[in-house]
């Protein structure tokens, strides 16, 4: 059985992180409520124009996955479900 990543709570119990690993942006409506919920920058908004009718669409992108700290608040703002999390397991190095 694997070894996640564990932090302890301010009570004590285990909590395990699941970090963002997959940002959908073919589901992202460009809403930003998980860019405005990250507390720590991990995302950000890009600007896709359309040639047709001259309309700017917009998209998260992740940016910086790698300070992601396992909230998962943008997964719970998020009206499309574009986001997958996982927990990460512990390597035998870093016990």
């Amino acid at each position: 059985m694997p070894e996640y990543i564990t932090y302890k709570t301010k009570c004590g119990h285990d909590f395990i992180p699941e970090f963002v690993m997959f940002l959908d942006s073919k589901k992202c409506i460009g809403c930003g409520r998980c860019y405005k919920v990250c507390p720590q920058n991990v995302m950000d908004l890009k600007v896709m124009e359309e040639d047709d009718e001259d309309i700017d669409c917009t998209y998260m992108v992740l940016v910086n996955d790698h300070l992601c700290i396992g909230c998962k608040a943008c997964q719970k703002v998020c009206p499309k479900g574009c986001f997958v999390h996982k927990p990460l397991e512990v390597k035998n190095d870093q016990i």
